[in-house]
C-alpha cells in the first residue's frame, strides 16, 4: 500500500520541501531509504523501527521502500524521522488515508517514541504557510517557535503515540504553556567606562547609524570593555529583523523557543577557520550576528586571508557559499567592530613604555588589515592610555541608558526618513539626504584636495555625518558634522586616529 506525506529538510536557513513516499508491498521484510539521504537520515530506519514497536504500534514486515522526493535534493538532519513513521502507520491502514492531506511534518524520534525538538522549525513553519498548507505537526518543544509564523495551525504533540492517538481522533494535541516572560539579560553598563570620551563619542554614533568600527589602542586601554557595551545601547530589532534573527539561530540549534528582541552579539576567537566564519551547510558568525554585531578582539591576530574574506559580506549584506554539492547565500547584515593594540607587542606610542618591535614586525602587523577592509570601515578612533593613579580621579562614565535614548531617537529619525540606518544609505538616498549645507560643502572642498580619501570613503564619511547631524537633532547636514566625520576616518584617508 502507498502513503505520502508533506515535511521538509533544510538548506541553508531555508526549509526546501521533500515529499515522504512509502510503499509496502510483498517481499523480504526491510526498510529500503532513497533519496539522496544524509548519514542522520538513513539512521532514521532504526530509530523508526524501535519507536513504532516501543509505542505498541504496528511495523510493517514486507519489503518496504521510502522514497524521499525531490530525489536529487539531499535530506538532512533528524526532522524526518517523525513524518517516516506516520506514513509506514499510513501504509499499514492504521490511520486513516487523508488524515494529513493539508498537513507539514516533521520531528525526531527517540527510542522509546518521545519526540524531540528539531532545528528550523521557524523556516519549516514559513514553508508550510508558503506552500498553501492549513498545519504544522511537531514536537511540542518547537511550537512556540514555529506559532510565529502567523496564518498556520500549529498542532504539537509530545510523543509518536500522542500523534498517532490524535490522527484517530482519540486525543487532544498537547497542551503548551505559554513561555515565560522574555529575560531581560543584565547587559555591562557604559557607566563602569571612566574616561575614553572619544571612544564612547564613536561607540555612540556606531550606534545609532549601524557603522562599523575599529578600536585601537595599547592592552588594558578599554578597547573590549567598550566594545562589550555596545549591545547595551543599541535600539531593539524591528519586528521583520526579530523574526529574521530567530530563524537563523533556529535553524543553527540556538535559542529554539520565543522571539529573538536584541540584536545579536558575536565574538568568535581569532583561530576561527573560514568555514565557521562564513558558513556552510549551516549558517556561520557572520550570519549568527545578521542584524546585530560581530566583534573581532584582538583583530590583527586573525589571519589576513580571514579578514578579507569579510569584505565582500560587509558590502552586500550576503554571503555565497558554494562548494560541489551545494550553492546557496545566506544573509550576512551585521556591524563590524574590531579592536586591536597599535604594534605586536602592543606598546608603540605608549608614554613609559618600550616598543621592542621592529619596523618589519610592524609593517607586517599593519598589514594584516588591508587598505579594502579599512576603507569598509566608517570610525576609526584610539583609546587613550592612563595610569593608575589617574582612573580614580577620572569621573563616572554616562550610564547605557541614558546614551540608549539618544541612540533610540536618532535610529527613528533615519528610519522615518528613510527607512534603513544610515549605513545602509547608497545611490539616490544618499545623495538626497546626505547633501552638506553651505558651509559644509565650503568645508569639504577646502579639505578633500589635502588628505587621501576613495570615493567609498567619502560616501561613509558622508554617512556617519548623517548619524552625527541625528544624534544632535539636526536636519541640515553641516561644517561640525562633517568635521568630526572626517577625525573618525583615520587610516582610510591617511589621518590620525581620533583620540
Amino acid at each position: 500500500m502507498y502513503a505520502s506525506i508533506a515535511s521538509a529538510t533544510l538548506t541553508g536557513i531555508e526549509a526546501a520541501a521533500v515529499q515522504v513516499e512509502v510503499d509496502v508491498a510483498p517481499g523480504l521484510p526491510g526498510i529500503y531509504l532513497s533519496g539522496l539521504p544524509d548519514t542522520a537520515v538513513r539512521e532514521a530506519r532504526e530509530r523508526v523501527k524501535a519507536a513504532l514497536r516501543n509505542s505498541g504500534l504496528p511495523y510493517p514486515q514486507r519489503r518496504t521502500v521510502v522514497n524521499l522526493a525531490p530525489a536529487d535534493l539531499r535530506k538532512e538532519g533528524p526532522a524526518l524521522d517523525l513524518p517516516i513513521a506516520l506514513a509506514l502507520l499510513q501504509a499499514q491502514s492504521v490511520l486513516p488515508p487523508a488524515c494529513l492531506a493539508d498537513s507539514l511534518v516533521i520531528g525526531e524520534l527517540g527510542l522509546n517514541g518521545e519526540l524531540r525538538p528539531v532545528r528550523g522549525a521557524l523556516s519549516c513553519a514559513l514553508l508550510a504557510r508558503a506552500s498553501g498548507l492549513r498545519r504544522l505537526l511537531l514536537p511540542a518543544e518547537n511550537f512556540h517557535e514555529a506559532a510565529l509564523a502567523d496564518g498556520l495551525e500549529v498542532v504539537a504533540f509530545h510523543s509518536l503515540k500522542h500523534a498517532t492517538a490524535w490522527l484517530q481522533g482519540r486525543a487532544d494535541p498537547a497542551a503548551v504553556e505559554q513561555p515565560p516572560g522574555a529575560e531581560v539579560r543584565s547587559l555591562p553598563d557604559l557607566a563602569d567606562v571612566r574616561g575614553q570620551l572619544p571612544a564612547r563619542r564613536a561607540l555612540e554614533i556606531a550606534a545609532a547609524g549601524g557603522h562599523n568600527l575599529l578600536l585601537s589602542g595599547a592592552p588594558g586601554t578599554g578597547k573590549s570593555l567598550l566594545a562589550a557595551r555596545l549591545p547595551g545601547i543599541l535600539p531593539p530589532l524591528t519586528a521583520a529583523e526579530a523574526l529574521s534573527v530567530t530563524r537563523i539561530h533556529s535553524v543553527a540549534g540556538l535559542e529554539p523557543i520565543g522571539l529573538l528582541r536584541q540584536p545579536p552579539f558575536r565574538a568568535p576567537h581569532h583561530s576561527i577557520s573560514p568555514g565557521a566564519l562564513l558558513g556552510g551547510r549551516q549558517p556561520g558568525e557572520i550570519s549568527l550576528a545578521h542584524h546585530g554585531v560581530l566583534f573581532l578582539d584582538e583583530v590583527s591576530e586573525f589571519p589576513q586571508r580571514v579578514l578579507d574574506l569579510l569584505r565582500q559580506p560587509l558590502e552586500s549584506g550576503t554571503i555565497s557559499v558554494q562548494t560541489q554539492r551545494f550553492s546557496q547565500v545566506l544573509p550576512a547584515r551585521f556591524q563590524l567592530v574590531a579592536a586591536r593594540n597599535l604594534c605586536p607587542c602592543g606598546y608603540s606610542g605608549v608614554s613609559g613604555r618600550e616598543c621592542r618591535c621592529s619596523a618589519g614586525q610592524l609593517q607586517a602587523y599593519l598589514r594584516r588589515l588591508s587598505g579594502p577592509l579599512l576603507d569598509r570601515i566608517d570610525l576609526h578612533v584610539s583609546t587613550k592610555t592612563f595610569r593608575a593613579a589617574e582612573l580614580p580621579r577620572l569621573p563616572a562614565g554616562e550610564p547605557s541608558r541614558s546614551v540608549r535614548r539618544r541612540v533610540v531617537a536618532a535610529r527613528s529619525l533615519a528610519l522615518k526618513r528613510q527607512g534603513c540606518p544610515n549605513a545602509l544609505l547608497a545611490g539616490e538616498l544618499l545623495r538626497r539626504h546626505c547633501r552638506p549645507d553651505r558651509a559644509g560643502t565650503a568645508f569639504l572642498d577646502s579639505m578633500l584636495p589635502r588628505i587621501s580619501l576613495s570615493a567609498r570613503g567619502y560616501d561613509r564619511m558622508l554617512r556617519s555625518a548623517r548619524t552625527i547631524a541625528d544624534l544632535a537633532g539636526s536636519t541640515r547636514l553641516g561644517r561640525e558634522h562633517l568635521s568630526e566625520a572626517l577625525g573618525y576616518l583615520g587610516q582610510a584617508a591617511d589621518l590620525p586616529l581620533a583620540s
